[in-house]
């Protein structure tokens, strides 16, 4: 009777243990990545601190004259297969007041006017400084993480909140 080697056993053993282990590494590695792109850059401002928002008599009053152009918008598909687009528009500073703090909401938005990506960025300070009063600024936001299937029927840009210099 003839004795298998047992030699042949453990390495068949070896073999499978090792491939399991590069599989499961292979997909923990790919999970991070996946994370990072969804999570984003972050790290920087939330948004802008003591801002004069919505709902504030003075918001009312000088909104209409804080004007954005209309938006206009780029589009492209990256590499990692999802879609990036850049928002532009120009800024104009009709208040008669400098100002020291701007932010402003863009949004891809789909048929029922909901938004499929958004982000608020602080342009000023951030670009520039100040907007002094009859200047322009151009604005870019971008929106990454799209999807081929994402319903992207419009794009809409906003002034959230904004300072003046005192």
């Amino acid at each position: 009777m003839a004795v298998p080697d047992r030699r042949i056993e453990a390495s068949e053993t070896n073999r499978t243990l090792i491939i399991g282990v590069a599989v499961v590494a292979a997909i923990l590695i790919a999970g991070l990545f996946y994370g990072l792109m969804r999570l984003g850059g972050g790290g920087g401002p939330t948004g802008l601190q003591g801002a004069i928002r919505e709902g504030a008599p003075e918001f009312e009053k000088n909104k209409p004259n804080i004007v954005l152009d209309e938006p206009e918008a780029t589009e492209a598909k990256r590499a990692l297969g999802d879609i990036t687009m850049t928002l532009s528009t120009t800024v104009r500073n009709l208040t008669g007041k400098t100002l020291t703090g701007l932010e402003i909401r863009g949004a891809v938005v789909d048929y029922d006017g909901k938004p499929v990506k958004q982000r608020a960025v602080v342009v000023i300070p951030g670009r520039q400084t100040e907007l002094p009063p009859n200047k322009t600024l151009p604005v870019n936001i971008t929106l990454d993480g799209m999807s081929d299937t994402d319903a992207r029927a419009n794009i809409k840009m906003e002034v959230t909140g904004f300072k003046f210099k005192e």
